[in-house]
């Protein structure tokens, strides 16, 4: 074969389809902007179209009264973004809350102490890793009020008064909505400490489940979003939403998304692909640092919210 640059068969470019047009381009903005005119200046294209996806779900939703999850992990919490949860929940734009123990950790000192997130590598030279008494005793104090360990921590939070504006937890617990915890036993700080007796983790944790299979059986035509637990909750929830299945609870049509720094291999299968593939909804994956990301999710629902 002899190949020859000046055979090639070209074509025009007035008959190609193109997927980037100028009316998918950034526009212009500065800092008098308005919200909704900056996130319409912004180029539709991959990351945008899906974070104006998911917000048009959460008003749709919120709109026909279709229940919000937001599942998260500890790091949110630990990014500074507890004051944006609470201002979520205070305006309905998630319904229930549900995260792993590094995030009932960190919302129950930042709520109590003001304070949260050791250097780990510093602690585990002399083993003072995870050693904090006053953390311990609130966590075991929390199991006490036997109200599922989500409820029991806003309620220990609460009635020692922390400060209830910059914990979800406690914010849920007064706002009424449905919030839990789903501990991975031997992985968080408290677990090692005898102020926490693993009994009473267990059965409030048992409680936690029930009530957060109750909010999963009632996802249908609504929004999950989890944002950066890579494991814990992407297993709890696919185990939750088969078992209501299983009770014949109509799961369909929901949008499913996932916010988090890597793609990981749970939360892309467990709660975006697999949910959807069954039962029929969208998908949305956005791949950032959570800082970031869901402070513009904020700024898109807004916007979303501006076009009523």
């Amino acid at each position: 074969m002899i190949f020859d640059r000046k055979e090639l068969k070209l074509k025009s470019l007035s008959g190609r389809t193109s997927k980037v047009t100028r009316d998918l381009l950034a526009g212009e903005w500065d800092a008098d902007t308005p919200v909704n005119e900056f996130v319409r200046s912004l180029p539709d294209i991959l990351a945008v179209q899906e974070m104006r996806k998911l917000a048009h779900a959460l008003v749709k939703a919120r709109e026909a009264g279709g229940a919000r999850l937001l599942m998260y992990g500890g790091h949110v919490i630990k990014c500074g973004l507890g004051p944006l949860i609470v201002r979520w929940l205070k305006d309905g734009v998630f319904t229930a809350l549900a995260t792993n123990g590094a995030g009932s950790i960190h919302d129950l000192e930042m709520a109590l102490y003001g304070a949260t997130s050791e250097d780990v590598q510093a602690g585990i030279k002399d083993g003072s890793f995870g050693m904090w008494e006053e953390t311990a005793i609130h966590y075991g104090k929390a199991l006490d009020h036997r109200q599922g360990i989500g409820r029991g921590i806003g309620l220990e939070i609460i009635e020692n008064g922390g400060n209830v504006v910059i914990s979800p937890m406690a914010t849920a617990v007064q706002n009424g909505n449905t919030v839990t915890v789903h501990p991975c036993l031997g992985s968080d700080i408290v677990h090692p400490v005898h102020h926490v007796d693993w009994s009473a983790l267990g059965r409030e944790a048992e409680k936690d489940f029930i009530s957060f299979a109750e909010v999963v059986g009632n996802l249908a035509n609504g929004v999950v979003l989890n944002a950066g637990s890579a494991v814990v909750m992407p297993e709890v929830f696919l185990k939750a939403l088969s078992s209501v299945r299983n009770l014949g609870f109509p799961v369909e049509n929901i949008t499913t998304a996932d916010f988090d720094m890597i793609r990981q291999y749970r939360s892309t299968l467990n709660v975006v692909r697999r949910p959807v593939n069954a039962l029929g909804g969208q998908t949305v994956e956005v791949t950032g640092h959570h800082e970031l990301m869901l402070p513009l999710l904020d700024v898109f629902i807004r916007a979303e919210e501006g076009k009523k």
